[in-house]
């Protein structure tokens, strides 16, 4: 059975964690095979959205496949750790928007999945968090950079130090997910909030979220730079003149991602 799943629809492509049995923990063969579907999709420019989900209903994933790691040496352990933040910092670094749809349970490196994500859209009534101090580990695929980034530094120290678990609707409350949807209807909802970027310029949607995650660490002035050079590349394609065309023409433009 094959741990990663990858399913595409038109523009949007949907990676699954399929091991359900395991609660979609990660082991060293389903990063293996998550860096490859992750490599693939960087290159391919049918896809202008990407969606990461988890099979069955319980969980998203529940981070590092534990009965694996008490069988490792520490030196498989360490290769495990590397693999998973260089899976998880190739997710983040996609030029295509990605959204986290997480359908149930996100513990430790499932959390840390969520977090190298643009979005992240949570089932209702779910919980989540980074829970590796109560394992004697600290988060080690990005989780103690991402989660202060995003909720801020005292808040992030809270969640990782108490290892707390956090229900969907309290992670909503600290910015932590972008949406608690219910679990009629979930991926419909998924793709509804997907719907809008779908009908923008392709290019340009890669542009803005390179200009964005590369200004947030850097000074204004570095990052207006970084704008400007993204905004050129938008200039020369055939989508910004077929939008200018369609606004002309008082119907919808026509996108080919060129």
């Amino acid at each position: 059975m094959e741990s990663i799943l990858l399913e595409q629809k038109g523009n949007v492509a949907t990676v699954t964690i399929n091991r359900p049995d395991a609660m979609n923990a990660f082991n060293f063969d389903t990063l293996n095979e998550l860096q490859q579907v992750v490599e693939a999709l960087r290159i391919n420019p049918d896809v202008r959205v990407v969606i990461f989900t988890g099979s069955g209903e319980k969980a998203f994933s529940v981070g590092a496949d534990l009965k694996e790691r008490k069988t490792l040496t520490e030196q498989q352990v360490i290769r495990n750790v590397y693999k998973i933040g260089e899976v998880f910092q190739s997710v983040a670094t996609l030029p295509q928007p990605t959204i986290a749809a997480m359908n149930g349970y996100a513990f430790g490196g499932g959390m840390e999945l969520a977090l190298a994500c643009d979005f992240r859209i949570a089932v209702a009534g779910t919980t989540m968090g980074l829970t590796e101090t109560s394992l004697a580990i600290i988060p080690g695929a990005g989780g103690t950079q991402r989660l202060p980034r995003l909720v801020g530094e005292s808040k992030a120290l809270e969640l990782i130090l108490t290892a707390k678990r956090l229900t969907s609707e309290e992670a909503l409350q600290i910015g932590l997910v972008t949406k608690v949807v219910e679990k009629e209807n979930f991926m419909g909802e998924v793709h509804g909030f997907v719907e809008p970027m779908l009908a923008n310029g392709p290019v340009a949607l890669q542009q803005a979220k390179f200009a964005v995650k590369n200004g947030m660490n850097v000074d204004l002035q570095t990052g207006l730079q970084i704008e400007r050079k993204a905004y050129e590349i938008t200039i020369p394609t055939e989508d910004r003149v077929e939008a200018l065309l369609a606004f002309s023409q008082k119907r919808k433009p026509e996108f080919k991602g060129k």
